[in-house]
């Protein structure tokens, strides 16, 4: 049965090719650059609501999309959960999302914009401490915990944080409990957080339990004065021996949960990957490597491996498989990975790893009060322990 997608009989030697040409060498539209709002000085508050005019720049927009141009202190998402509570009005009207704009309405908005600050509790969650004195400590973080809460919604979109899930269950929460003190230095929400993990990366992380401490250790990470070195499992065999990357990371403006390394205006970022084990398996090929870093941007070692064309095993945000199939022996050393039979289930001998396989396998600093040096070795989890011997055993 055709598609009703089809062009009719006698159309079909059509194309776009005379508008293509039409428009080539034609410069698109500039974009509209919507006035950013001051909450605080452009605004009227009376009786909890926000009263102000929009900018006649904002014609032929939505409403949703307008206001977190507007205002880009807040998401949009933040904007729609505002909406759907009933929370804004436009020309006295209760508003839509998706309503579009003509400028100059007048726009209401009821309750505080931003969410209600979280507030991280103390939870027994077990913690495994790899060193502790009266100033700091180091813990190994395992994989799939947060190391503080993160942005997210409300359970009420006026404000209502009880029972908000977003501050349980990190890393702060667990510290909360087993620690008589943290530093305040990282706000309320994370207390004594120096530096960070990815939540799907395990390994070491300090703590402070001072401010001064605290600032102390933040110079150091910020002068490249601590030591960090990691075990990642990569894609297919890298070349040589050792590689430095020394590519800038910036978010990627068209998928936000990524960052990328072609981006001009990034943070410098500096990876030294050295081979510590290669691998030719019926998985296809795999390259063990230690990663020290000199610098700590987000998603550094994970977009820097992707950059090599060798990405971190079980990383499917940057182009890993989410499951490895079996491939022929006789295929197995010279397939890359992104040839390999990708499944959504495990029959037939595939695997999945359900985590990064990146790991903070060691820290070394001057100790900031002391000036020992304290060196840390966070031992490589059980689950990519037997990840690499399920590896092992499939060796061609």
């Amino acid at each position: 049965m055709p598609s009703k997608n089809m062009l009719r009989k006698g159309s079909r030697r059509q194309s776009v090719r005379a508008e293509y040409r039409a428009t080539r060498g034609v410069e698109a539209e500039p974009e509209v650059v919507v006035p950013v709002l001051d909450l605080d000085e452009e605004t009227e508050i009376e009786d909890g609501v926000r009263s102000f005019v929009a900018s006649t720049a904002a014609a032929g927009m939505r409403l949703d999309a307008y206001l977190a141009q507007a205002i880009p202190e807040i998401s949009r998402a933040r904007v729609q959960m505002l909406i759907e509570a009933g929370q804004v009005r436009v020309d006295g009207a209760a508003a839509k999302s998706k309503q579009k704009m003509s400028g100059g309405e007048a726009i209401e908005i009821e309750g505080e914009p931003h969410p209600a600050p979280l507030h991280a509790v103390a939870e027994e969650i077990p913690l495994d401490i790899l060193y502790e004195d009266k100033y700091l400590a180091v813990v190994n973080k395992p994989a799939g915990m947060m190391v503080h809460a993160g942005a997210g919604r409300n359970n009420d979109a006026r404000g209502d944080t009880r029972g908000d899930t977003r501050s349980k269950g990190t890393l702060v929460n667990a510290l909360l409990f087993h620690m008589a003190k943290l530093s305040e230095a990282g706000g309320e929400l994370r207390p004594g957080i120096v530096h960070r993990l990815d939540k799907q990366t395990s390994g070491a992380i300090v703590v402070a339990k001072d401010d001064v401490t605290h600032r102390k250790l933040g110079e150091m990470f910020s002068t490249r004065r601590v030591a960090k070195t990691y075990i990642a499992l990569l894609h297919g065999s890298l070349a040589k021996d050792g590689v430095t990357v020394n590519l800038p990371v910036a978010r990627d403006m068209v998928r936000r949960t990524r960052m990328t390394t072609r981006r001009a205006d990034g943070r410098s970022a500096v990876s030294h990957f050295t081979v510590v084990e290669r691998m030719a398996t019926r998985y296809g090929a795999f390259t063990r490597v230690e990663v020290r870093i000199e610098t700590g941007r987000t998603h550094q070692i994970r977009v820097h491996a992707q950059s090599l064309g060798h990405p971190v095993v079980g990383d499917t945000l940057y182009g890993a498989p989410r499951v490895l199939q079996l491939v022929d022996r006789r295929e197995a050393d010279s397939s890359p990975f992104d040839k390999l039979r990708v499944r959504n289930d495990k029959q037939d001998g595939s695997v999945g790893l359900e985590r990064n396989f990146l790991h903070a396998a060691h820290l070394e600093f001057a100790h900031p009060q002391t000036g020992k040096t304290v060196a840390v070795d966070a031992p490589l989890p059980a689950e990519l322990v037997e990840f690499l011997a399920l590896l092992r055993t499939e060796r061609v």
